[in-house]
């Protein structure tokens, strides 16, 4: 989903002065989807993150599209890590991924962010054209070739109302054209292939979207406005008229409300809270070892910033627990489609991805703001260890992607439909 601010953070191992340092000691870990399993995976992810902090600096401050780190992506076969086996994919669930992202996020969240994307990409495809024969083939380029694939979603005349279109689709026989006026398509100029959302048809009204696969030979980017932002600096997330033609087949058969309820908004929101929550445990281990250092510096004496660091580590533990919760709920709902069975649940469970996402947007900000306090004026200054002021600016735009208002107001509509608000353990 293209999102306004997409994400770029560094995250140097704090036992080096270089803010630019190797990642030696990221914390994640993939049970839940079987150790062994997944061995490979927590490696992979390992290698790239260690690319992705070398250049996390550079990528920052030159505003830049992070191409050693998704480099490093292609050579791990990271790309493809969900599609299915059969087409050449390691098979990862959500909850793998999200452990991936979270590991990206420590190094450079710019990397972890447009990882996110992607694979938010490729689970709207997965779940929505499974038999589809040109959408197969797709899956097998995607993992043989490791495509990286964007979205346009938002639109100069709707903003980023992602449920409704200006754009129309223009049929002729088995062929389409398109032209559409992207206010954002995060990393558009990098990517191999992009879904794009609009109206079914001319005649269709704004809401009656379907959503289009669209690979890089058959389409042209008009580049429309630049991506100088506070922060998520390396995600190049610039505004394009996208100009398109194809064949009739790669327009999803679902309709885009359903794969928006059922796949891109739940994923989008646990994926992104991973990413969010990567940033936020990288600044704590900064954190931590600045409190070493003080406390090194004055044995027998507790340094001041000590209760901070306690209570941004519990925020950053309620976050963890808000995201695995999320987790659950999204296994659960696949396992038993309650989603298309009991209204109640699917509102309960449109609830919890919208409660994910601005409970850890913001929670997150607070954990890096504790941060800053414990560090000081080493936290403030760009190029020390304990820098943490590109956290706090990539964090910022985590209530914006996807207006935490606009969500909250939705939420407060399921709630108020709801029949109960028992909680359930």
């Amino acid at each position: 989903m293209s999102a306004l601010p997409d994400a770029a953070s560094d995250a140097a191992e704090l036992n080096d002065a270089q803010p630019g340092a190797a990642v030696e000691a990221l914390t994640t870990t993939f049970a839940g989807d079987g150790e062994t399993e997944f061995a490979a995976l927590e490696a992979q992810a390992r290698a790239a993150a260690q690319v992705a902090a070398t250049h996390a600096d550079d990528v920052d401050r030159a505003a830049r599209f992070p191409s050693e780190a998704v480099a490093a992506l292609r050579e791990q076969g990271l790309l493809g890590a969900m599609v299915p086996r059969a087409f050449g994919g390691h098979g990862a669930s959500l909850r793998c991924l999200a452990q991936i992202c979270e590991t990206l996020a420590q190094a450079c969240a710019s990397t972890a962010m447009i990882y996110a994307m992607h694979q938010i990409q490729v689970a709207c495809v997965l779940e929505h054209a499974p038999s589809d024969a040109w959408h197969q083939q797709l899956l097998q380029r995607l993992t043989g070739e490791q495509l990286l694939l964007a979205s346009a979603t938002s639109e100069d005349t709707v903003g980023g109302n992602l449920r409704n279109s200006a754009c129309a689709v223009q049929a002729e026989g088995n062929a389409f054209s398109l032209e559409k006026l992207a206010s954002t398509i995060s990393y558009g100029a990098y990517a191999d292939g992009i879904l794009v959302t609009a109206r079914r048809n001319n005649d269709a009204p704004p809401s009656d979207q379907v959503l289009i696969t669209i690979l890089k030979s058959d389409y042209t980017l008009e580049r429309r406005s630049g991506w100088d932002s506070l922060g998520m600096r390396g995600t190049c997330s610039e505004a394009f008229k996208l100009i398109a033609k194809g064949g009739i087949e790669q327009v999803l058969p679902t309709p885009f409300a359903e794969i928006a309820d059922r796949t891109m908004l739940p994923v989008s929101h646990v994926l992104w809270a991973s990413c969010w929550i990567g940033i936020a445990a990288n600044a704590v281990d900064r954190a931590k070892q600045f409190f070493r250092v003080q406390a090194k510096a004055k044995p027998g004496t507790l340094p001041p910033g000590g209760t901070r660091l306690a209570e941004s580590v519990g925020l950053l533990q309620l976050a963890h627990a808000r995201l695995t919760m999320a987790l659950d709920s999204y296994a659960q709902a696949r396992r038993s489609e309650s989603m298309s069975e009991s209204m109640s649940e699917t509102m309960a469970f449109a609830s919890d991805m919208n409660l994910l996402k601005t409970s850890v947007s913001t929670t997150a900000i607070a954990i890096v703001g504790q941060v800053l306090m414990i560090c000081g004026m080493a936290g403030y200054k760009n190029g020390t260890p304990f820098s943490v002021g590109r956290h706090l600016r990539d964090l910022h735009s985590a209530p914006l992607m996807i207006n935490n208002d606009r969500i909250a107001a939705n939420t407060a509509s399921l709630l108020l439909a709801q029949r109960s608000t028992t909680l359930r353990f």
